[in-house]
């Protein structure tokens, strides 16, 4: 029973991670109409601007909020340059848009930061806790916390503040929500901006366990992905579950079957969902009248 609840932390700590990078995922394609193939090396570029800051003999706290400004920067320019100039284009155009993007992205971090993988200091480096059998790590419930207020505080802000209505209205209907006055445009950046943000603190909570590299964000970028389409990519709440439950099964798995199996188990839990429920476990499958 005790390694039952361990396989359960560490899932729930791996889940919220893929739950955030899910959601930043779910916020883009629902305003923008882009899979945004490339938000894993966005948010590995932004971990590695916190280990700079980090090797300047900076706090935790500084390193990670000068990630987060980073990728609000970040954000705004992808979509300005990138993004925006084909907005009248097919959604398979901006799919490879943001598979160029992956390139540029990973160049970039391989010319400036170099292709060695870094050790990144958690953020409490506290002894264990120990509950009964189980072991706790107190930066496990560092990272469940901090995933949580944030998509507490996000639901929070499209529920109950203009800035959300104008996102949901956008998500719902584009051409509806222009006709509202409702300045899309501004939605869209405000969209890549948050989704960046959302995938930078996954990646700056993560780096300890996998270090900073190129390709730190594989694993979870692949995984954040399946969780948004096994949530739902029609939902907002939807990833966020689905990511908990990636996170979970993945670790109950790894730990009672074998660590070689847990992504193909995974994957075919997702064909599985998909045959049963095409639109995800709260997506709404959507009939055309004739």
């Amino acid at each position: 029973m005790a390694e039952l609840f361990q396989s359960i932390i560490a899932g729930l700590e791996t889940g919220s991670l893929y739950a955030l990078a899910a959601l930043g995922l779910v916020l883009i394609y629902r305003t923008s109409d882009v899979i945004n193939f490339a938000q894993g090396e966005m948010a590995m570029f932004s971990s590695f601007v916190a280990f700079t800051i980090f090797q300047n003999n900076m706090p935790y706290v500084a390193a990670f909020f000068g990630a987060i400004i980073f990728a609000i920067f970040l954000g705004f320019v992808v979509e300005r340059i990138f993004i925006r100039p084909a907005s009248k284009a097919n959604i398979v155009s901006k799919m490879i848009i943001t598979l160029g993007l992956i390139m540029i992205f990973n160049g970039l971090a391989s010319a400036i930061f170099g292709t060695d993988s870094y050790p990144f200091r958690k953020a409490i480096t506290a002894a264990n806790l120990q509950v009964g059998e189980v072991i706790i790590q107190p930066n496990a419930l560092f990272i469940i916390t901090v995933t949580l207020l944030v998509m507490l505080i996000l639901f929070y802000l499209i529920r109950n503040t203009m800035m959300g209505i104008a996102i949901r209205a956008t998500a719902q209907n584009e051409t509806t929500a222009k006709l509202m006055g409702i300045p899309v445009s501004r939605v869209y950046s405000l969209s890549w901006i948050i989704a960046t943000v959302l995938g930078a603190i996954a990646g700056v909570l993560i780096a300890p366990t996998t270090n900073v590299s190129t390709s730190m964000m594989m694993e979870v970028h692949l995984k954040s992905f399946v969780a948004a389409v096994l949530g739902g990519m029609g939902s907002f709440i939807g990833p966020v579950i689905g990511g908990f439950i990636i996170g979970i099964f993945d670790n109950l798995v790894g730990f009672y079957i074998s660590l070689q199996w847990r992504t193909v188990i995974v994957y075919g839990l997702l064909i599985i969902v998909l045959i049963v429920k095409p639109a995800g476990l709260f997506g709404k499958t959507h009939r055309k009248k004739v």
